[in-house]
Formats: C-alpha cells, structure tokens, sequence
C-alpha cells in the first residue's frame, strides 16, 4: 500500500485548507496567498480540488476514480454523492466519533481492528456504513491507555449531526447519510465533476 510520507502542513499550505480538518491543531505561519500570485488554468483548478478530496480522506487516485464512477450511477448529483461516499468510510466516521486525532490514525486503528460494525469486527477503512449502523470501540480497547488520551484530546471536538455519538459508551449510530452542508471544509465538487467528465 502507498504511504504519503508528505508534511501535512505544507500540503495545507498549497491546497488552500486548514490543518485543522485533517486533526492537526498547528497553523502555518506562511503567507497563506503565496500561491494566489500566479494565474492558475480552468485544469489546475479542477486538479486541485480533486487532489484535497483524496488528501483529506487519504485516498489514493486509482480508489478515488472508483468513488467517483460509483457516485455517477447513484442518484442525484455526482459531486454530492462523492462526497457522501467519502464521508461514509468508516476511517472516516471513527475520526468524526471523536476517537482519533488525524484520519490517517484512523485508518490505522481500523485495521489493527479495534472498531466493530453492528457487533462484527470490521477492519477494512474504506468500509461504507449505512443509515441504523451502530460503529463501537471493542471492550477490550476501551480500557487501553492509548485511547483514553485520544478522548481525552478530542473532548472539545463537535460531532456531525448525521452521527448520533455516545461519548460515554464510545458508540455512534448513522441516523443519516452525510451531505455536504456537514462539511468543516470548503470544497467545490463540481470542478471534480468537470475534471472526470473531459
């Protein structure tokens, strides 16, 4: 599997978003227009807003265009739905839940399998939840010294509204999918759009 080894703050930086939705509480001290100085074309724009979708989910290109022929079948907008789809990974819901600092903690803690789906043991990151899924910690990692101090750093962190999370018991069940009014990011999904269908 490829490892983005990249410094998350100068990939931030350039992508034009801040390092706090990807859990990381530093901020750049670099002029943050440096990159608005030259003139960028109509395919830089669409390539950009492309390449902070797969950044923030960490995603690689080969899934992402998967994601994305997946979302155009589905019914309504494209955009919307990708990024309904990207939202529903379950990486994705255990860093909303609260209990991770970076998606990409997440996804490691997925595979190490800490995470149950409705009871059963799922450790596959990119797992899509459906609405009624209940995502838990296992018994045995509530007790860990590791994810005490994650609760205990992510205390203060706002939970979606599509995400009905119980703090206390470290669950959180789908009450419904996520739309992109749920996003703590700014994200122009028709570009993307735009990009794939040339």
């Amino acid at each position: 599997m490829a490892v983005n080894r990249e410094p998350i703050l100068k990939r931030c930086k350039y992508l034009g978003i801040s390092p706090m939705v990807m859990g990381v509480a530093k901020e750049t001290k670099r002029d943050p227009n440096a990159n608005k100085r030259r003139k960028v074309s109509e395919y830089g724009l669409q390539l950009k807003e492309k390449q902070k979708l797969r950044f923030i989910y960490g995603v690689l290109e080969k899934q992402f265009h998967h994601y994305f022929e997946i979302a155009q079948k589905m019914e309504g907008q494209a955009g919307t739905n990708l990024i309904t789809i990207l939202e529903s990974r379950l990486d994705n819901v255990v860093f909303r839940m609260g209990l991770s600092m970076t998606r990409r903690e997440s996804r490691q803690l997925v595979v190490h399998g800490h995470f149950l789906v409705n009871g059963k043991r799922v450790d596959i990151p990119s797992y899509r939840v459906k609405v009624g899924d209940v995502i838990s910690l296992k018994e045995n990692s509530k007790k860990s010294v590791k994810f005490k101090q994650i609760i205990e750093t992510t205390a203060g962190r706002t939970t979606p509204t599509w995400l009905d999370v119980d703090k206390e018991n470290q669950t959180a069940k789908v009450i419904r999918m996520p739309v992109k009014e749920d996003l703590d990011y700014e994200i122009e999904e028709h570009l993307i759009v735009e990009l794939y269908s040339k």
